[in-house]
């Protein structure tokens, strides 16, 4: 699984839009979108962040 795939299911698995995580880590829901389809990279900072709020592990963000 790519990042972006990771990201979506975790999204998915809390019951969030693609909206409501954007507006938990302050980029705008296009960035998401981007993220999860890989067409965006993820920064450090931002993949700390989307694991904040996900409450999951930086791991599980970047886990193949």
């Amino acid at each position: 699984m790519s990042i972006g795939d990771n990201v979506r299911r975790l999204r998915e698995e809390k019951h969030y839009t693609q909206k409501e995580l954007a507006e938990g880590v302050f980029v705008t829901p296009s960035m998401i979108c981007q993220i999860e389809r890989g067409t965006k990279t993820l920064t450090a900072p931002l993949c700390k962040d989307i694991a904040a709020f996900l409450k999951c592990s930086i791991e599980e963000l970047v886990a193949e």
